[in-house]
């Protein structure tokens, strides 16, 4: 993978999490707030890595595919 590529990928990347993160902190935050901070942590990411892995981020490869492979 070519240096340039790495910024690309983290681009698309930061591309899926920011709106992610937060519409679940949106979404979540009311009922989480009163949870200590390590276990609203542990509930977000289980909730946001696979969306991100399964979903986000294949959907932003495909729709950034020409960009990436530039």
């Amino acid at each position: 993978m070519k240096p340039n590529e790495h910024h690309k990928r983290a681009f698309i990347i930061w591309l899926a999490i920011y709106p992610l993160i937060t519409i679940l902190t949106m979404s979540l935050g009311e009922y989480l707030i009163h949870l200590p901070l390590y276990i609203r942590t542990l509930i977000m990411t289980v909730i946001a890595v696979p969306l991100m892995f399964y979903g986000l981020v294949p959907l932003l490869n495909k729709l950034f595919r020409n960009w990436l492979n530039n």
